[in-house]
């Protein structure tokens, strides 16, 4: 069946719906199964092929249309629509266009509008870039034009249906058996944690991993964009997301006021989805205030870049001395995990590092882990492993307290 067929048969369900009200789902799978048994060609098609093309005529009525299809695809780990006829998914880490496209523009800013409502979030011309998520977690950012010069620009990167564990990332050799021991632990000791790492490198998912370490009987307060973390091992957790300014360009719900708002929530740890600018400064604050096992993450080239833009970020929301945004983020976090991509599309945890303290005025870290490749590998296959390296972990203190030194 072609895309004009499914569209003919959608268009005749339309023309039976009762448009002076929203008609309720079983009277819409009542409706679309009266014009199919009505339809010659379709009636004495098989049980299945009726049930696809019912499954795409729903869809493209009070669904997401092509992009459904695409999400329920366990492959797929991420899509890319650049306007109406050009998608793009990325499939086994690799790249590649696929035949489908969307009626037209207007259908794809219906789909978007649609996405953006259900999260009480708002993108049009005078606010045409919006991040937000759909009901399973999975993360949306949006761009419209006039800012995108080719039509509407949509980006989802899928949320995993089955929750990955540790076991999952050293089963594909994401960290060793040796180093996620050894995190595991950091986590249980209330060490604070920063995840480091490019666009795509896994992130979010590795700080999900990272949580199901955290003691059940803790209070945990998640601040986030859009949400996407799942905490599921912890039952005492607080959500909270940002929200945009209202038409008046008002009313408006940043990171850091959420900081601020999460340290009356009486939590033992705060968990911030990700740093972007002035807002680190209130995370450092936090984990140097009593909240110990706090855990953010940020983009960054590796550990030492990391460090150097987090300085950078902070200016971004006060002016203050180098010396003692140094002084805050060298007291405040405990271990920086750096991820990365490689050429082979694998992720990687690439280092482990402890932050000491300052030493020549700049930042000190502790290697513990670095991911070393072996020469059996090529352009196309990275093979080795992460590797303990011969420095000691200095900084005991919390290890000791918790009875796991």
């Amino acid at each position: 069946m072609n895309k004009s067929e499914i569209e003919q048969l959608r268009g005749l369900v339309i023309e039976r719906v009762d448009m002076s009200r929203e008609p309720d789902d079983s009277e819409l799978h009542k409706i679309i199964d009266s014009v199919i048994e009505k339809n010659q060609d379709y009636r004495y098609m098989s049980i299945k092929k009726r049930q696809i093309i019912h499954k795409k005529i729903y869809s493209s009525i009070r669904g997401l249309g092509i992009i459904e299809e695409l999400l329920e695809e366990p492959d797929i780990t991420e899509i890319m629509i650049n306007g109406p006829n050009n998608i793009f998914v990325e499939k086994k880490g690799r790249i590649n266009k696929i035949d489908e496209r969307f009626e037209s523009e207007n259908r794809l800013n219906d789909i978007i509008q649609q996405i953006v409502a259900k999260t009480n979030r708002r993108v049009n011309e005078s606010n045409p870039i919006v991040d937000t998520r759909l009901e399973d977690g999975s993360r949306v950012n949006v761009i419209l034009p006039p800012i995108a010069l080719e039509g509407p620009i949509v980006t989802i990167r899928k949320f995993s249906k089955r929750g990955i564990t540790i076991d999952d990332m050293i089963s594909w050799g994401t960290i060793s058996k040796e180093a996620a021991d050894f995190l595991k632990m950091a986590v249980m000791a209330g060490y604070n944690i920063f995840v480091s790492g490019g666009t795509g490198s896994g992130k979010t998912t590795f700080l999900n991993v990272l949580s199901n370490f955290i003691p059940k009987d803790e209070r945990i307060v998640t601040i986030e964009d859009s949400a996407e973390l799942k905490l599921d091992s912890v039952d005492n957790i607080v959500r909270m997301e940002t929200r945009q300014a209202n038409s008046q360009g008002e009313n408006v719900i940043s990171i850091r006021d959420l900081i601020k708002a999460s340290l009356r929530a009486r939590p033992d740890r705060i968990i911030v989805g990700e740093v972007r600018g002035g807002e680190t400064l209130d995370m450092l604050q936090a984990m140097n205030t009593g909240h110990d096992g706090s855990m953010s993450t940020g983009h960054g080239n590796s550990p030492s870049d990391m460090m150097t833009r987090l300085e950078t970020m902070v200016l971004m929301g006060i002016d203050m001395p180098l010396a003692a945004i140094r002084a805050q983020i060298a007291t405040a976090i405990d271990i920086v995990i750096h991820l990365g991509r490689m050429r082979d599309k694998t992720r990687k945890v690439l280092e482990i590092n402890e932050v000491v303290g300052i030493r020549n005025d700049q930042i000190e870290l502790n290697r513990l882990y670095v991911f070393k490749e072996e020469p059996e590998s090529d352009k196309n296959k990275v093979v080795g492993q992460l590797e303990r390296t011969e420095n000691p972990l200095i900084n005991k203190q919390k290890l000791e307290r918790k009875g796991l030194a």
